[in-house]
C-alpha cells in the first residue's frame, strides 16, 4: 500500500485547489466586497457609447493609475493602455473592452442603467451596458490591484488594455493604427475574456475550437429607374430588385458553402422608397457575413457581389447601372486560440482553482464576433481568449429544463450576476498571468 500513497498524493493534490488559490480567492472576494461592487455598480449604471467612452475611460484609466500602473490615455482614441514592470521576463497583455450598447435596458434591476448619449450621427439614444462588458472593466481593475499586490509572485511586464468600440468592431484596429506595440512594445502572449450568459457562475472555459467567428458588414446600393407606382413598366424597381438580390443570397451558403463549414450572411437591413405610389431610383441592403476560415470569407465576399451583379443583370439593367457592392466599417478574424497556450492555462486553472470550476466545452449555435483577433493576428502573439460564467447555476438548470428562458446579450432583458462573475474573471486572470510570468 505504501508504494501507491506518492501517485495517490500527486492525485488529490491534482485534483484539489493549492492554499494560494484559497488565499487568492480570499483576498480578491475581500477587494470586491471594499472596492470593486461599488466600481461594478457605477460602470453599469454610467455607459457610454463606442468611441464616445470618454468618461469611463477617464474612470478607467483612474483605477489603474492608483493600482500602481503607468497609464497612457486616449491610444486610438479613448483607449487606455496601462503599465507595470516587475523585472525581467515576458511582457503579458491582458484586454478589457469598455464600450455600451445604444439600447433601453430592461432588466428590472435596481442599478439598471437610465443613461442617454448624443451619438457618432447626433442622435440622442438610450445606452446599456448589456453585453457585459462593465464585468470585463471590473475585473481587469482587481487584476491589477491584486498583481500589483503580490509582485513577488511574479516577473516580467504587464500590459492592461481598456479597448474602445468592440460592438462597433473597430476599437482594437484603432489601436494598433495608434502605434499600439511601436509605444509599449510586443506582447509575448495576449489575453482576453468575456462574461457568457448562458455559462453557471463559478466556472472558466477556454476552446481550443474558434469561440468567435470573422464577421464583415457589406452594404449594396441596388440601383433601379424612378417610375409612378402606377406605371412600373416605366421604370426598374429596386425594391423589386433588392428583394430578388435578398432571395438569392439565401442560397450562397446553403447550396456554394460545404455544409460542415460555418458560414452566416444575413439581411439585417433593407431600406428604400419614400411613398406609396412612387417608385424609387435605388435601394439599400445592409449584410453581416460571418466565417471562419479566409477560403470561407473569400467564398462569401465573391458571391454577394456575383449575385448581386447578375441578378441585375437578369433584370435588364446595363453594366453602369449594376448594384454598388462594398465592405464597410471594419472587418475582424475569426478568434483562433492557441492550443498549446489553452492547454497550459488549462492545467494551471486546475490546479488552483480546481477541475469543478472547468467548464465543458459546448456546441456554439451562433456566429457571434469579437476584435480581439485585430490585436493578435499581424503580427501573430500566442493568445487565448476564454469566457467565465455569469449566471446562478441554478437558473441554468431551469433553462435546460425548459422551465426558464435566459436572455441573452445585446438583449435589453440581459443581466448576469455580478458578484461571482467578477471575482472569478479577477481570479482566472491572475492565475493565468502569474502561470505565464512565473519567477524563473
Amino acid at each position: 500500500m505504501k508504494k501507491h500513497l506518492p501517485a495517490l498524493l500527486a492525485a488529490v493534490l491534482l485534483a484539489a485547489p493549492s492554499l494560494h488559490a484559497s488565499e487568492l480567492e480570499q483576498a480578491i472576494a475581500r477587494d470586491y466586497d471594499s472596492h470593486l461592487a461599488a466600481l461594478f455598480d457605477h460602470f453599469h449604471r454610467n455607459p457610454e457609447l463606442s468611441f464616445l467612452e470618454v468618461k469611463t475611460a477617464a474612470r478607467l484609466a483612474k483605477e489603474l493609475r492608483d493600482a500602481g500602473f503607468q497609464v497612457t490615455e486616449k491610444v486610438g482614441g479613448t483607449g487606455v493602455v496601462a503599465i507595470l514592470k516587475n523585472g525581467p521576463g515576458p511582457l503579458v497583455m491582458m484586454r478589457a473592452d469598455m464600450d455600451g450598447l445604444p439600447m433601453q435596458e430592461k432588466s428590472g434591476l435596481p442599478n439598471a442603467s437610465t443613461a442617454t448619449q448624443k451619438d457618432m450621427e447626433g442622435n440622442v439614444v438610450p445606452v446599456a451596458h448589456s453585453c457585459g462588458h462593465d464585468v470585463h472593466m471590473t475585473s481587469l481593475v482587481g487584476t491589477a490591484r491584486r498583481m500589483a499586490a503580490e509582485r513577488g509572485k511574479w516577473s516580467g511586464t504587464l500590459m492592461l488594455i481598456g479597448q474602445p468600440a468592440e460592438e462597433r468592431i473597430g476599437g482594437a484596429l484603432a489601436m494598433m493604427n495608434d502605434g499600439l506595440y511601436k509605444r509599449f512594445g510586443k506582447p509575448d502572449y495576449a489575453l482576453g475574456f468575456h462574461v457568457k450568459a448562458d455559462l453557471e457562475t463559478g466556472k472558466v472555459h477556454a476552446s481550443e475550437v474558434s469561440p468567435y467567428s470573422g464577421a464583415d458588414t457589406v452594404e449594396i446600393l441596388v440601383k433601379g429607374v424612378g417610375a409612378h407606382g402606377a406605371s412600373p413598366h416605366r421604370g426598374k424597381d429596386p425594391i423589386v430588385l433588392g428583394a430578388m438580390i435578398v432571395l438569392g443570397l439565401q442560397t450562397i451558403v446553403s447550396r456554394e458553402l460545404s455544409p460542415r463549414e460555418p458560414g452566416l450572411i444575413t439581411v439585417g437591413s433593407f431600406h428604400g422608397g419614400t411613398k406609396a405610389n412612387i417608385i424609387g431610383d435605388n435601394a439599400r441592403l445592409q449584410l453581416t457575413v460571418r466565417s471562419e476560415s479566409a477560403a470561407t470569407r473569400k467564398l462569401l465576399l465573391d458571391a454577394i457581389r456575383r449575385v448581386a451583379e447578375h441578378t441585375a443583370r437578369a433584370a435588364g439593367m446595363l453594366d453602369t447601372e449594376l448594384p454598388e457592392v462594398k465592405l464597410v466599417d471594419h472587418p475582424t478574424p475569426p478568434v483562433l486560440n492557441n492550443v498549446e497556450l489553452v492547454r497550459r492555462l488549462g492545467a494551471a486553472w486546475k490546479r488552483d482553482i480546481g477541475a469543478d470550476a472547468i467548464g465543458a466545452e459546448e456546441f456554439r449555435e451562433g456566429m457571434g464576433s469579437e476584435d480581439f483577433p485585430q490585436f493578435v493576428t499581424d503580427p501573430y502573439i500566442p493568445s487565448v481568449y476564454f469566457t467565465v460564467g455569469g449566471t446562478a447555476p441554478e437558473d441554468i438548470a431551469a433553462a435546460k429544463a425548459g422551465k426558464l428562458k435566459l436572455p441573452s446579450h445585446h438583449s435589453p432583458l440581459f443581466k448576469v450576476l455580478p458578484g461571482p462573475a467578477v471575482k472569478m474573471g479577477v481570479q482566472a486572470t491572475v492565475v493565468a498571468l502569474q502561470d505565464l510570468m512565473r519567477k524563473q
